[in-house]
């Protein structure tokens, strides 16, 4: 199975129409039409489904379609790595991270980064902690911000001192809205929306106690933005963390008695950095140790 092919393959899944993915590929379509055929008899299962004006994935397509796009990505990312090995230090660094107050400090990492390196990029991959990890195993990342609960086992990592504040997004309507904070209580008869991830879920049955069994989940979210705009259309009201960020007509308030959760920043233990990322990693250091510094001062 050759890389090219895949891309030829991606490119049809992605148009859906032969003609127009030739065309984009620079190829006539009677090639890329025997090269998709070739890929399905190695394979041995039919990839797509045919119609005059239009070709379709069928189900062991849209695994291959997964498949393909990690291994494409990997390809690139490799390259990308080996590019202008020169004395001065450019290429891409790959960061998965979810939603996290955190973001800010490693924001501020980068820019201050790319004062010194200004020919080094950065890829930021948004995503839940466990999709995060996932794409970290497979190599298509250098590191992850990580909000806890999670497993480190496997992973180099550096504790963010900063911890993000749980509480609940309501509507500025909501009868809860005129709370200062919310307790298990408050929340028991409201519909809401939490965390997709397991381990999220234990924490806040944790913090909710024997009322957890009696909550009206509606809907679970893996990223806020979405959550909000169902909050503000009334579907229910978000447990999440406070990201210091300004919805219309929706308020955040905490959780009471509080509720925390720390963030690290992880990579692999076994995976060989670029030159850009070990520098940033020192960087990241560096940056750590002057928070603390400053944190001593007060």
């Amino acid at each position: 199975m050759e890389l090219r092919v895949l891309r030829y393959f991606l490119a049809v899944a992605r148009e859906e129409n032969i003609t127009k993915a030739a065309a984009l590929l620079h190829l006539t379509q009677p090639t890329l039409s025997r090269q998709l055929m070739q890929l399905e008899e190695e394979l041995g299962v039919q990839l797509f489904q045919r119609s005059r004006y239009r070709i379709m994935l069928t189900e062991e397509g849209m695994l291959l379609r997964r498949r393909a796009q990690e291994l494409v990505d990997l390809a690139d990312k490799t390259a990308r790595e080996f590019t202008g090995r020169e004395k001065e230090l450019m290429g891409e660094i790959a960061i998965g991270a979810g939603e996290s107050r955190s973001m800010t400090f490693l924001s501020q990492a980068i820019l201050t980064f790319r004062e010194q390196y200004p020919k080094v990029t950065f890829r930021i991959f948004s995503a839940n902690a466990d999709d995060v990890k996932e794409r970290l195993d497979m190599g298509l990342l250098d590191m992850g911000l990580l909000t806890e609960p999670v497993d480190v086992g496997k992973y180099a990592f550096r504790r963010i001192r900063e911890k993000d504040r749980w509480g609940v997004l309501v509507r500025t309507d909501s009868p809860l809205a005129g709370l200062e904070a919310v307790t298990p209580q408050d929340l028991e008869s409201a519909p809401l929306l939490v965390s997709s991830r397991e381990s999220v879920q234990r924490e806040l049955a944790n913090w909710f106690g024997e009322r957890w069994e009696h909550l009206q989940i509606v809907s679970t979210f893996n990223l806020i933005l979405n959550a909000a705009n169902m909050v503000r259309c009334g579907v229910g009201a978000a447990l999440s963390f406070d990201l210091d960020m300004a919805f219309d007509n929706l308020r955040f308030l905490p959780l009471s008695p509080a509720m925390e959760t720390g963030t690290v920043l992880v990579w692999k233990k076994d995976q060989a950095l670029t030159p850009a990322a070990e520098a940033f990693h020192r960087h990241i250091d560096h940056a750590l140790q002057a928070f603390l510094a400053r944190e001593n001062k007060h």
